[in-house]
């Protein structure tokens, strides 16, 4: 169901704290909970997070008023959710192991799918259709996609700021990233801070498969913006307003999307 240097990847409980470092709410996730405030259709929703990881956008999500189901392939994360949707009776949602390429959920059952992690871990065209054809499936008409991948840049733009294209292991993973999006780790277990198996997206290319898998009025979004290099100033209050400004000035900024490290697509299942 998953490949094994992902599944190797996730299998260490990174996931968990990976948006929260030190604890507190990462630039990523502040702004795809932006994001997602303005995307998605108003609480109490149906809503299916597919790929939804240890429940770190379902819980929040369920504290809105939402009703939410996560699918996961990673026995671990569906764990950690059950988990995490156990600890707050106001936040609670439902987590299962399964497929973003064969749900589990009925046909026009949802009113909203989040896509955050299928799209880049599915690194073959084919797999990644798959997914976006069963998640217009289970949308009732009307209903909403979002959908999130990794920016096609961002191993060159993170490599120049963390000093890692002079390594000779991540400058050919940088390198390949730009020729086709195909983002592979040589050395997962030594280098897992050079991330593993997956496929990095254009901000073209991400409508475009989009809208191919029959999806309408396609919108995109860059996430972190140009603020993201500055993690340390992050921390301080006055900084971080000025990250959230510049990332929301120039968040459907053609020229400046694919600075972001991830990108946000929002459709729409067409009326019968």
């Amino acid at each position: 169901m998953i490949d094994p240097a992902i599944e190797s990847h996730y299998g260490t409980g990174y996931e968990r704290s990976r948006l929260f470092p030190g604890g507190e709410p990462s630039l990523e996730f502040v702004r795809a909970m932006e994001l997602l405030g303005r995307l998605l259709p108003a609480p109490p929703a149906q809503v299916l997070d597919v790929g939804g990881g240890p429940g770190t956008y379902a819980a929040p999500l369920a504290a809105r008023g939402y009703r939410v189901q996560l699918v996961d392939p990673v026995q671990l994360h569906v764990d950690q959710a059950r988990e995490a949707a156990g600890s707050d009776p106001a936040a609670a949602f439902t987590a299962v192991l399964g497929d973003a390429r064969q749900l589990p959920e009925p046909d026009e059952s949802q009113d909203a799918v989040l896509l955050f992690g299928p799209l880049y871990h599915l690194t073959e065209d084919a797999g990644r259709q798959q997914a976006l054809t069963e998640a217009r499936r289970v949308l009732r008409p009307g209903g909403r996609l979002v959908a999130m991948a990794v920016c096609r840049f961002a191993s060159l733009l993170d490599g120049l700021y963390r000093g890692w294209l002079s390594d000779p292991v991540f400058r050919p993973i940088a390198a390949q990233d730009l020729v086709d999006g195909q983002h592979r780790n040589p050395d997962p277990v030594g280098q897992p801070q050079f991330f593993t198996t997956a496929y990095f997206h254009t901000p073209d290319g991400l409508a475009g498969e989009i809208e191919a898998a029959g999806f309408t009025g396609v919108a995109s979004y860059g996430v972190e913006g140009p603020g993201w290099p500055l993690r340390e100033q992050w921390a301080d209050p006055e900084w971080r307003e000025q990250i959230l400004f510049a990332a929301r000035a120039v968040e459907t900024e053609p020229a400046l999307m694919g600075f972001s490290h991830h990108l946000i697509a929002a459709a729409t299942r067409p009326p019968k």
